[in-house]
């Protein structure tokens, strides 16, 4: 009887056996010993694939943000769980938060990648992330409208240092100064603009018009005098300069006019550079500095809500006894978190912990997706590096010794698991 069960039992384990060894354990032991062959998996190379993975600059690049994936997307992504599983628990649509959280969870990584990739486009216009910083930025330092404004022929300004710009002569109380620049499209000037008009004279100061001394469709107009369709600068800064110093400054109006005291007579007038600073354009999320930091966020994005299940489930089998005790004994809200909450959660923490590990450390589908090409080398990962050495750069004895430390990374974090739930299952 006991050798028919016994029978019975290899049956009813020989298909599970079967696929294990089919989809396990031959691909393991087929990457081990492809891993000592050459490019061309007929020479022996020994263990020169593994000294590749210390030597190659790809590989070594891969390996240094591997640590950052590991040390920071786990650590945040359990932390921002923990944060959401306590807060929602005491406010009444706390289910609707979490849902909402949990939601990315749903999508794949394929589309979280799309997702993200539009989300940090350089063009303020197309991508959000930037959208925001520009906003916040401009709130607090508006940009110039005058960013490729420029003087055009027989100008009487010329170019100064740092982008700045200079009148060739001083100018004098009493006779009106016109100021032309070109290089503003119409639909970009600002709001305030009006027509230009010639400043009046007033003795004893210096007054003047600066304008876009082009008129569209009739070729410049009249050079060096405002036309009926041309508009004038406003708001921009002028300043009068003696001897490299600035005795006196004034704002455009809206028609372009100005007017400067008497200490101006005599000095030269200068456009500064801040009139003709270039738009604010955000940051550069997806450049060499922060692709890697913008890739963890997007993951972060996605595994909150793992993280905030999880913990909200040890969180409702914590007894309420202990943290109404605590609270009688005088602790306040922050002390009963950090001293009686997170101890009591820990076994859980643990399991989001190291459950986020494991899965940083193949992480593939955001980097590959979101990573432009200009930027791939500097946000290479493991698995990626073991993609482009085994399809694109056709090297399978080195993809095979990244498989196989990548499978000797994992086996640590996956026994300190095990030995874990072992623990918790004699308890």
């Amino acid at each position: 009887m006991t050798g028919t069960r016994r029978t019975v039992a290899a049956l009813f384990l020989l298909p599970a056996l079967v696929l294990l060894g089919a989809l396990v354990v031959y691909p393991i032991g087929y990457s081990v010993v492809r891993s000592f062959y050459d490019q061309s998996g007929d020479g022996f190379a020994g263990i020169d694939n593994y000294k590749a993975l210390f030597t190659d600059d790809g590989i070594r690049t891969a390996l240094k943000n591997n640590v950052l994936w590991v040390v920071f997307a786990p650590t945040v992504a359990t932390a921002l769980g923990l944060i959401f599983a306590v807060l929602t628990e005491r406010i009444r649509w706390g289910t609707a938060f979490k849902l909402v959280v949990f939601m990315p969870m749903a999508i794949s990584m394929l589309a979280a990648g799309i997702i993200f990739r539009l989300v940090y486009d350089q063009d303020p216009d197309k991508g959000v992330a930037n959208a925001v910083w520009v906003g916040v930025h401009d709130t607090f330092a508006q940009s110039s409208a005058f960013p490729k404004a420029h003087p055009g022929r027989e100008s009487p300004l010329e170019s100064a240092k740092g982008g700045a710009f200079l009148t060739k002569e001083p100018v004098r109380a009493g006779d009106p100064v016109f100021l032309p620049l070109v290089g503003v499209p119409p639909d970009q000037m600002p709001d305030s603009a009006k027509k230009a008009a010639p400043a009046p004279s007033e003795p004893g100061k210096v007054t003047g018009t600066t304008w876009q001394d082009f008129t569209r469709g009739k070729g410049v107009g009249t050079l060096g005098a405002p036309d009926p369709a041309e508009l004038g600068y406003a708001g921009m800064r002028i300043e009068a300069v003696k001897d490299g110093k600035v005795v006196a400054s004034t704002t455009a109006a809206g028609d372009g006019t100005f007017t400067l005291p008497e200490a101006a007579d005599g000095a030269q007038l200068r456009l500064p550079a801040s009139n003709f600073e270039e738009a604010y354009n955000g940051l550069d999320w997806l450049g060499p500095s922060l692709v890697t930091p913008a890739i963890i966020g997007s993951y972060i994005w996605m595994w909150a809500g793992f993280a905030m299940v999880l913990i909200a489930a040890g969180l409702a089998s914590v007894p309420r006894e202990l943290l109404e005790a605590a609270r009688v004994d005088g602790a306040n809200e922050w002390q009963v978190f950090r001293r009686v909450t997170v101890p009591l959660l820990a076994p859980v923490l643990a399991v989001v912990t190291v459950t986020l590990m494991i899965n940083v450390l193949k992480v593939f589908d955001l980097v590959f997706i979101i990573a432009p090409g200009s930027s791939q080398d500097d946000a290479n990962v493991l698995a990626l590096e073991l993609y482009r050495k085994g399809f694109s750069e056709d090297q399978p004895g080195i993809a095979s010794a990244i498989a196989v430390f990548l499978l000797l990374l994992v086996i640590p974090v996956m026994w300190f698991n095990v030995r874990r739930l072992r623990r918790e299952v004699r308890r």
